[in-house]
C-alpha cells in the first residue's frame, strides 16, 4: 500500500482543514496517510519552520507530502506554497471563486470559524455540553423538559457519545435515560418520560454486539451474557413500538451518523456551527 503523509496546516485550531482534509482523503483507499495537522501557523517566522518540516518529511518519504491549508493571510499561504509539496489553500479554491460570485472582498480574517469571540456559539455550545452531562443516563430530571431531545434504549447502546455529539457539534440539549428490565415488566415509560413524549427518540443494538460491550466493562455477569441482551434489546424494542417512538439500529453506524440522523429525523434546530 502507498504511504503519503498529509499535513493539515491552519492559523488557528486546524479543525476545519483537518476535518476537510479528512474527509477527502478517506476516498483513496490504496493509500495509508500519514496525518499531521499543524495549528497557530500565524506567522512568517513559524511558516518557514512548517516548510523545513513538509520538506524533511518529503526526504523521509521519498514522496512529496500532501498540504491542506485554511491559512487566512496571504503572505503566509505564499511562504507555505514554495514547500515542496502538493499544497491545496482552501481559500484560494473556495473564496476566491465566492468573491467572484458575490462581487465582494472577503475579510480573510483568522479563526472565524472555531472562535470564542463569537459569544452566541460558544455560550451554546458550553451550556449544551453541560446539560447533556448532568443530564446522562437518567442521573437527574431537574430541568429535563428543557431538553431538545431525550434518547431512551437499553445500557450501553451508545445513548451518551450521541448526546455528546449533539451537544459539541449542533448545540442541542440532549438527555438520555435508560430503559432497565423493570421498564420490561410493565411494558410503560418511566414516569419521568411519559409527559416528554414527543422529544424520545431510541437507540438499538444488536444484542451480540450489546454483549461484546457490556463484557468489555463487567465480565461475566449476568447483565453481559447474550440471553440478557437479546431479552433487552426485544423487549425494548417492543416498547419503543408501543409507544410510538422512532428508534435507529446504532450497531453499524458512527456517533456521527447517528447525531446527524436524530437531527434531521427529530426536526431539531441546530444552534452551533
Amino acid at each position: 500500500m502507498q504511504k503519503r503523509t498529509a499535513f493539515f496546516v491552519s492559523d488557528r485550531t486546524g479543525i476545519t482543514a483537518e476535518m476537510l482534509g479528512h474527509s477527502l482523503l478517506t476516498q483513496f483507499d490504496g493509500v495509508r496517510f500519514n496525518e499531521v495537522t499543524l495549528p497557530f501557523v500565524d506567522s512568517l517566522e513559524k511558516a518557514r519552520e512548517v516548510v523545513e518540516r513538509i520538506n524533511h518529511q518529503g526526504t523521509a518519504d521519498g514522496a512529496r507530502p500532501l498540504v491542506i491549508s485554511t491559512l487566512a493571510r496571504t503572505e503566509i499561504a505564499q511562504a507555505i506554497g514554495q514547500s515542496s509539496a502538493l499544497f491545496l489553500d482552501c481559500f484560494e479554491i473556495f473564496i476566491s471563486p465566492l468573491e467572484r460570485e458575490l462581487g465582494i472582498r472577503s475579510s480573510h480574517a483568522i479563526g472565524r470559524t472555531h472562535n470564542v469571540s463569537d459569544f452566541v456559539n460558544y455560550h451554546n455550545r458550553i451550556e449544551s455540553v453541560n446539560y447533556a452531562l448532568s443530564h446522562d443516563d437518567g442521573v437527574s430530571n431537574r430541568q429535563i423538559s428543557d431538553a431538545d431531545v431525550v434518547l431512551i434504549g437499553v445500557s450501553r447502546c451508545g445513548k451518551t457519545p450521541t448526546c455528546l455529539y449533539l451537544a459539541m457539534q449542533f448545540g442541542i440539549r440532549a438527555a438520555n435515560y435508560p430503559l432497565i428490565p423493570e421498564d420490561f415488566s410493565t411494558m410503560r415509560l418511566p414516569a419521568q418520560l411519559r409527559s416528554l413524549r414527543g422529544k424520545l427518540y431510541g437507540l438499538s443494538i444488536r444484542p451480540k454486539r450489546l454483549q461484546q460491550i457490556r463484557n468489555e466493562r463487567r465480565p461475566g455477569s449476568q447483565y453481559a451474557t447474550l440471553a440478557n441482551c437479546e431479552f433487552e434489546v426485544r423487549e425494548a424494542e417492543a416498547l419503543m413500538r408501543q409507544e410510538g417512538i422512532p428508534f435507529l439500529d446504532a450497531t453499524s453506524k458512527s456517533v456521527e451518523e447517528l447525531a446527524t440522523t436524530i437531527l434531521h429525523e427529530a426536526k431539531l434546530v441546530r444552534r452551533i456551527y
